[in-house]
């Protein structure tokens, strides 16, 4: 996997300090890849979810740092969420 995969799962580990998210969903970084975030936090891995959030490297890099509201991302097109809404709003306060 990429360095950026590798980085972005360390990043939101430490964000969500251990707390984890109830529900599974798939980050899909562009051309980069994927990862997993769950009840343990997040990982690398392409599994099913119950919600799945596609956008560019740079989107997720801002909603990570707390610099752009995944809400606004989606609202703006830079987000793209497939599958269950209330998963998505869930993992939205636990990115916030």
């Amino acid at each position: 996997m990429s360095d950026t995969l590798n980085a972005a799962v360390a990043a939101l580990n430490e964000k969500m300090a251990g707390a984890g998210f109830d529900g599974t969903a798939r980050f899909v970084m562009g051309d980069e890849g994927s990862f997993i975030v769950d009840e343990t936090g997040a990982r690398l891995g392409d599994d099913e979810a119950d919600v799945t959030l596609s956008a560019d490297v740079d989107t997720f890099q801002q909603i990570f740092e707390g610099a752009l509201n995944p809400t606004s991302a989606f609202m703006s097109g830079k987000l793209t969420i497939d599958g269950d809404m209330g998963a998505a709003m869930r993992l939205a306060q636990v990115l916030a």
